[in-house]
């Protein structure tokens, strides 16, 4: 036995532990970790999945065939890519939306962040908490649970229905604003089932706040929107609580690409920073000041003030979310007025647009380049699972010395339970993600 960070762990020169697959991620990828006489000497987050080459499939595309090419990109948050792709667009053409289109985009925003939401904290990442291999495994001690949370996703399916046409890939979001618009019954009648499910979220939010949480916190760089009014969805400047506060056409002067051997996937880099982190997490540090009421309340109740620097409690902060989704989805209903018209005229011309939009696991950039016939030039693409990806492993990096006490069964489950906090999304399909530790 030797003491390490104030525990007392056992001494093991030489162990191996692998662990076929780790599943509940959306997409394929596989971890390795190596320790070598009680220090971690190698963490690697892969992801193997070929690349899928979205951004040549748009070059030499129709400017307005952006929103439809990106949307399946994800099955999972296609509204983000959507919203991106329309902003950048307008960006490049400088367009002014009206205010009601403005808000229905919001409004569609909230659908797909409470679909998401839900899915992972229901399905995906609270079977780490409660002790189960997956949902099905719950849903046959807490069948309740299990509905409670198909309820709040189904909500969130048909607020993307009703504003996108079909609940996956919506085919009803054009640059300008939408082909068509819903009249104001249907968005009440919607507004009857989000009070329930307000509730619901609500609950969630009690509901995960009894969780047992790992000791685990550390000095983040949140990176998110921020918008002067708003909880940030589709507008803001970029922020950080280091210093970083820049406009969205200055992402690629100080957020860097790179290839690494070990990933098909690109790592994003802040330049001289550590490896930041978005999502919620960064949502929730740095916009605090801008949620509803019910949700202050909901994170006063969770035991959650404006600062949490542990990434296993991002379960309370996706809930908290969850319930100012809600609220925001009845706020903008009860004031909608139908537009005159669904979509403002587009007049393309060349130029460079910009774009980046908090989807539900965090900022996601666009950047078009156009000619004077609308055709994309070239076309570039961060989603927030690459910007994660060094932060992930950091996080393991930090994690795991502190915890060599642990059995190997039990450091696995909290290292695959730790990448599940950022809910990666891989790709748009869920399968697995393989898990190795090589003790040596």
């Amino acid at each position: 036995m030797q003491m390490l960070f104030g525990r007392r762990v056992k001494y093991v020169k030489s162990k191996t532990i692998k662990v076929n697959y780790l599943s509940r991620v959306e997409g394929e990828g596989s971890l390795y970790i190596k320790i070598k006489e009680n220090s971690v000497t190698d963490v690697k987050f892969k992801i193997f999945e070929p690349p899928r080459f979205f951004e040549a499939f748009l070059r030499g595309r129709s400017f307005d065939e952006a929103p439809d090419i990106t949307s399946r990109i994800c099955g999972i948050c296609p509204v983000a890519y959507q919203m991106s792709s329309v902003h950048a667009m307008e960006n490049a053409f400088g367009i002014k939306i009206n205010e009601q289109i403005r808000a229905l985009r919001r409004l569609l925003y909230c659908g797909e962040w409470i679909e998401s939401h839900a899915l992972h904290v229901y399905m995906l990442h609270a079977p780490d908490f409660l002790g189960y291999d997956d949902a099905i495994q719950l849903a046959k001690d807490y069948p309740d649970i299990v509905q409670q949370g198909l309820q709040l996703k189904k909500i969130g399916n048909e607020i993307v229905t009703l504003l996108g046409g079909r609940e996956i890939h919506p085919i009803n979001v054009r640059v300008g604003g939408f082909y068509k618009v819903p009249a104001k019954r249907q968005l009440l009648e919607l507004a009857e089932k989000l009070k329930k499910t307000r509730d619901t979220a609500f609950q969630t939010v009690k509901w995960v706040s009894t969780f047992t949480f790992p000791d685990f916190e550390e000095d983040y760089e949140f990176v998110s929107i921020s918008h002067p009014d708003e909880y940030p969805f589709n507008e803001g400047d970029l922020i950080s609580n280091k210093g970083l506060n820049i406009s969205i056409d200055k992402y690629e002067n100080l957020f860097v690409e790179e290839h690494v051997s070990h990933s098909n996937a690109l790592h994003s880099y802040l330049k001289g920073h550590d490896p930041y982190l978005v999502g919620p997490l960064a949502r929730y540090n740095l916009n605090y000041d801008k949620l509803s009421p019910l949700a202050h309340e909901a994170a006063k109740i969770a035991g959650l003030t404006k600062g949490c620097f542990n990434p296993f409690k991002s379960i309370i902060v996706r809930s908290i979310e969850l319930v100012y989704a809600c609220d925001e989805s009845i706020r903008i209903i009860e004031n909608y007025e139908m537009p005159d018209k669904p979509a403002v005229d587009v007049h393309p011309r060349a130029g460079i647009g910009y774009g980046c939009t908090e989807a539900p696991r965090g900022i996601l950039y666009h950047r078009y380049n156009i000619d004077d016939n609308g055709m994309i030039l070239n076309a570039k693409i961060v989603p927030p699972t690459s910007q994660n990806q060094k932060r992930i492993e950091k996080d393991l990096w930090n994690f795991v010395p502190g915890h060599l006490n642990l059995e190997n069964d039990k450091l696995t489950w909290h290292c695959e339970q730790l990448v599940r906090n950022y809910d990666p999304c891989i790709s748009c399909a869920t399968h697995f993600l393989k898990f190795e530790i090589d003790r040596s």
